[in-house]
């Protein structure tokens, strides 16, 4: 009987043994697959997270350093020039922007939670609203500008706008700050804090706050005009360039002999600038109202879609600062005086020692 149990007691051991081998194996797997879930979320968070801090960082820091740069020519040149006065509001703008989009989302990204209540909802969103519409209505509006400046004076209408359009910059500035908080005026009544992480039907969910329509009508009528205003004034600011780049072109010898002077040379300059500042906005106008065309047709949008989208729409205010920075010499002037005259204590310091 011994002799022959000895075999069974062997065999249930092996048993026994695979058995746990199995248990082991199937407790681990999960284990290993959540584990790896947890780092491919955390380098998502960590990539993202890093993408809006480089974006606000530098973009707030530009747009900061061309505001500067135009107080200091206020000061020393006891005015600005139509185009300068445009450039500085545009900058302004685009800080706004900034400082109420990308920062918020920077700082939901790593992990801030209860960032603001509603109150405090619907002012960052009622000012961000306001600053992405003027950035686009000053875009608009500097492209016309430049078109109308480098158009030929055929006639007196035409001549006579080129006389009073300097005069009509600053009314321009107050008309599209009135125009614009009026109209953005309904976006607070839909703004409001994150309700216990959930995220109802028709809510545009930004993270530190949800923008939430109720129901389809109103999320697809505001989804709407939102775009039509925004293709209609990228549509004037996509001809006004096209207008300007055809000039440039059709003239390009006169003006090639014409660039001693140096008015021609600063305009000629002016319009590369706004030619490509339009370029640069149509492109992210592109890429963003795709994205945007897409959340119009699902009830609920995806936190992946909605932060590609804020990302996209904010790179033509953190970009744009450099551009004007790299094209302007009055602003690259400043700060090269800036720097130097930073420099020179310390050289001083530096002699004594």
């Amino acid at each position: 009987m011994i002799s022959r149990g000895t075999p069974l007691a062997g065999n249930y051991t092996c048993c026994t043994t695979a058995a746990l081998e199995n248990q082991k194996r199937l407790y681990i797997q999960p284990v290993q697959s959540a584990c790896t879930l947890d780092l491919q979320m955390d380098l998502c968070v960590t990539i993202k997270g890093v993408s809006f801090l480089l974006q606000a960082g530098l973009g707030i820091l530009a747009n900061a350093l061309v505001l500067l740069a135009y107080v200091h020519i206020m000061l020393t040149d006891a005015q600005l020039q139509p185009v300068d006065s445009i450039l500085c509001h545009l900058a302004f703008a685009d800080l706004l922007l900034l400082l109420t989009r990308c920062v918020p989302q920077t700082m939901t990204v790593f992990g801030v939670r209860n960032l603001l209540d509603d109150a405090g909802c619907k002012v960052v969103i009622y000012a961000y609203r306001v600053a992405r519409a003027l950035s686009v209505c000053i875009t608009c509006m500097l492209s016309v500008f430049q078109a109308v400046t480098v158009a030929p004076a055929a006639g007196p209408l035409l001549s006579g706008l080129k006389l009073r359009l300097p005069r009509l910059v600053i009314p321009a500035f107050g008309a599209l700050w009135f125009v614009n908080m009026a109209v953005c005026v309904a976006a607070p009544l839909f703004s409001v804090a994150p309700r216990n992480g959930t995220v109802p039907p028709f809510t545009l969910n930004l993270g530190f706050c949800h923008v939430d329509f109720r129901d389809n009508l109103s999320y697809v009528v505001n989804g709407v005009a939102v775009s039509v205003r925004d293709f209609a004034f990228v549509g004037v600011m996509l001809g006004s360039s096209g207008y300007i780049l055809v000039l440039l072109r059709r003239h390009g010898r006169k003006v090639r002999g014409i660039r001693r002077s140096q008015g021609a040379a600063m305009e000629t300059r002016a319009a590369k600038t706004v030619v490509t500042l339009v370029v640069l906005y149509a492109v992210f106008f592109g890429i963003d109202n795709v994205i945007w065309i897409y959340m119009l047709t699902v009830p609920q949008v995806p936190p992946v879609v909605a932060d590609m989208r804020v990302f996209f729409s904010s790179c033509y205010a953190s970009l744009s600062p450099f551009l004007i920075i790299s094209s302007n010499k009055k602003v690259k002037a400043r700060m090269v005086c800036a720097s130097s005259s930073h420099q020179e204590p310390e050289d001083s310091k530096t002699g004594k020692n």
